[in-house]
């Protein structure tokens, strides 16, 4: 099983609960230390094109963009605006040094406009998987909308992948600022998702035979290969013939336990991503969390099942946290825990197959809202797709009218339960809210139909 937070903390000296003290950094230290807020950091630059307007029920909305502590931003509001406002939290953007931003996916941006509401996006004032840039600067440029348009009788946050992570955060970080959440594809199990990166690639290592940690500059053109030969994973594809021999096919249930637990598409989907984990274990590119998540990550208490034919509890390389003070603060960071206590409603979405952002980031967030008696502000549903993030314009908009629906009216909406072994298990898992009208498109041919 996942590593306990609760069990690390057991486990550290009184010494290092002390150091636990990691101070986030706010926009007015930012500013005071680096150039105007209407500039981009050192080393960044910004590349924000005109956003063309678009016609809300035969008129034209409003648009405007610019850069507001060191972050671009756009915002669009409707020719008749409801008073309310959408906060659009993008996800990862890569190590690159160009901030971008742009209007929320899935056919959001019309509905939400068609319906009322304005919105606000926020590049960040910095790349990489810094969680405490998105918080922050998503929460500054709402209150910049108030200033440049209007204060909002209504705010609520819409947040992908790693935009995801910064929902969650955001509205346990400022309580009942916002009235309500969207996290789709989220980070919602925080450091746990950098556990499963570091298991795929140890566990492989340690069937195949081939041990490479920390991993050389060679890993994806020398290491990998050898592993996926060892474990018949070379010519593996969604639709054709198994090819692994019995350590891949260990390796695979080890990965779709790890992932979720056994669900209908498992085999198809593990054969789509199975080279990709491997690309996260690349030598990071910097120091800060942000550049090397890696350093909150550990295998140490982790319990791999199966365990046959080899014994690889026994056998796997063992890796602690390399970061304990990050992994263990309560602050702000660039990975800060998302503990469960959101406040507010909260909707999610994730494609049940999904490996890069697993379906077990859900399993997380609802054993942490139990954990605190909130499991009645989340429900949580699941899509029948393999790609990260691939939801339909119906799926994200009926998702959102829900949301919607349930803050006006107090109703909450139907979900799916997302931690009951035999419930994801069954054939049917999925089906309920997916897209009958997207069945052939994307990688949702590699489910069985829906009936």
């Amino acid at each position: 099983m996942p590593i306990s937070r609760r069990r690390i903390r057991r486990l550290v000296t009184l010494a290092a609960a002390a150091a636990l003290a990691l101070g986030s950094t706010g926009a007015a230290a930012r500013a005071a230390s680096g150039p105007p807020g209407d500039q981009p950091l050192p080393g960044y630059t910004i590349s924000n094109p005109p956003l063309a307007p678009v016609l809300v029920h035969g008129s034209p909305s409003r648009v405007l963009q610019g850069v507001y502590e060191h972050a671009a931003y756009d915002l669009e509001v409707p020719p008749a605006w409801n008073g309310k406002l959408a906060v659009y939290a993008h996800g990862y953007a890569g190590q690159g040094t160009v901030l971008t931003v742009g209007p929320p996916p899935f056919g959001l941006r019309q509905k939400l406009l068609d319906e009322g509401y304005a919105w606000a996006a926020s590049s960040y004032y910095d790349n990489g998987y810094d969680v405490r840039a998105g918080v922050t600067t998503t929460h500054d440029l709402a209150r910049l909308f108030a200033r440049k348009v209007g204060a909002p009788r209504q705010r609520l946050i819409i947040g992908v992948s790693m935009g995801g992570h910064i929902t969650g955060r955001s509205v346990e970080q400022y309580p009942h600022f916002y009235a309500g959440a969207l996290p789709m594809c989220g980070v919602l199990g925080d450091d746990a998702l950098f556990d499963y990166y570091l298991d795929y690639n140890l566990v492989a290592q340690d069937l195949s035979g081939v041990r490479a940690y920390p991993v050389p500059a060679d890993y994806l053109t020398s290491t990998v290969p050898r592993i996926e030969q060892a474990l018949g994973l070379a010519a593996l594809t969604p639709t054709g013939p198994d090819t692994t021999n019995a350590l891949g096919k260990q390796f695979r249930s080890i990965v779709i336990n790890r992932t979720g637990g056994p669900r209908p598409g498992a085999n198809a989907f593990f054969a789509y991503w199975k080279d990709f984990p491997f690309t996260l274990a690349t030598p990071p590119t910097g120091t800060t969390l942000a550049q090397d998540p890696g350093q909150v990550a550990t295998n140490v208490f982790t319990r791999y099942t199966p365990n046959t034919p080899m014994n690889v509890n026994a056998t796997v390389q063992r890796v602690p946290v390399a970061n304990l003070r990050a992994r263990l603060s309560d602050a702000l960071t660039q990975i800060p825990h998302v503990d469960g206590r959101p406040g507010v409603p909260v909707l999610t979405l994730h494609t049940i197959g999904d490996m890069f952002v697993p379906f077990s980031m859900e399993q997380s967030y609802a054993y942490k809202v139990a954990l605190h008696h909130q499991s009645g502000l989340v429900v949580q549903r699941a899509v029948r797709a393999a790609q990260h993030c691939e939801f339909s314009a119906n799926e994200a908009g009926n998702a959102w009218d829900d949301l919607v629906h349930w803050i006006a009216t107090g109703k909450r909406p139907a979900g799916d339960n997302v931690t009951d072994p035999a419930t994801l298990a069954r054939p049917d898992y999925g089906c309920r809210f997916t897209d009958p009208t997207a069945y052939t498109t994307g990688t949702r041919p590699l489910f069985p139909p829906c009936s």
